[in-house]
């Protein structure tokens, strides 16, 4: 909003100090993306600027971490990269692995989660419902509880000999800690579930129930209400959800560290796991994906938004 011209010297001065703690503000929140980025092209393996870099010398700047992201863990990487050796990084890298198990952890727990979430707020919306606060504050939980009291109990729960199908273990051969995919895309399903929730009911609260009523009057069954008339209103409230559980899988470390097996590695550990053992500046090249992933699902996400408000009859902003 553009400051008017018969603004008094106080209402100028509030206008620029306002629009420096924003700029403050953004600067304080964005520089250790920027910072991330350009480190990631760096030639040498080093997590600061070097001069070169500093004097924008190209032999400063490399993709050697970028590289490393497909050689490291394979067999053979010094070979032709051929078919033979792109099957080799499909099957042996391991980073790529990483990224493999968090596609597959993330898909399944993001479908569990807006289903389960959906049908939630579907009941929630309903003024008859009783007991809905209590009931939204409970399946909320999970946004406001610590991570780590959730991740440890959702381990003795899966580590119990009650709990079902055995999906947290201790292997007593060698007695490391066994897992299932099954668990940790349950236990990322309950952490993006609230997200589904929130996002749904939001859209909920614009849908004009006399819709409902009438299809109901002119013999429709209530599937085929539901799937012709509510679902395709509260499709992109139903879509958002699902980016943000997605994103909530995607990024979640601290319960794949408590139930995640070796064969669960996600990327977010394999992060961890590099900090941990061996600091190496591959780990800026992933965070440096992960931004660009995560700019391109809110993108999505805000055009979900401008869509559901123009379907709701809402200017958007």
């Amino acid at each position: 909003m553009a400051l008017p011209a018969y603004a008094d010297p106080l209402e100028r001065i509030w206008y620029y100090t306002y629009h420096a703690i924003c700029i403050t503000i953004f600067v304080f929140l964005i520089a250790p993306i920027l910072i991330v980025m350009p480190l990631s092209f760096n030639a040498e393996p080093y997590f600061t600027f070097t001069e070169k870099m500093l004097t924008l010398d190209p032999d400063g700047y490399s993709l050697r971490w970028y590289d490393l992201l497909l050689t490291f863990g394979m067999s053979a990487p010094d070979l032709p990269r051929d078919g033979t050796w792109w099957s080799d990084v499909w099957q042996n890298a391991t980073w790529v692995k990483a990224a493999k198990n968090s596609i597959i952890i993330g898909f399944w727990s993001t479908i569990v989660a807006t289903v389960l979430g959906t049908l939630a707020a579907l009941g929630l919306s309903r003024p008859e419902m009783p007991y809905r606060r209590l009931i939204m504050a409970i399946l909320i939980s999970p946004m406001i509880v610590p991570i780590i009291i959730i991740a440890t109990g959702l381990f003795f729960y899966y580590s119990d000999p009650c709990a079902p199908l055995g999906w947290v273990g201790i292997d007593l051969n060698c007695g490391r800690l066994t897992s299932t995919y099954t668990g940790v895309i349950l236990a990322h399903a309950t952490l993006g579930i609230p997200f589904v929730i929130i996002t749904v009911t939001a859209t909920l609260i614009g849908f004009d129930q006399s819709l409902s009523r009438a299809a109901a009057s002119l013999g429709a069954s209530p599937q085929r209400t539901f799937f012709k008339i509510i679902l395709p209103l509260i499709l992109p409230g139903v879509v958002s959800g699902a980016l943000f559980a997605f994103v909530t899988s995607f990024d979640e470390v601290v319960a794949v560290l408590f139930i995640a097996g070796p064969e669960q590695q996600t990327i977010p550990r394999q992060m961890w796991n590099g900090i941990r053992e061996a600091i190496s500046p591959a780990i800026l090249s992933v965070a440096t994906i992960l931004v660009l992933i995560s700019i391109c699902l809110l993108a999505t996400v805000e055009v979900l938004r401008r869509r559901s408000e123009r379907l709701r009859g809402v200017t958007p902003q």
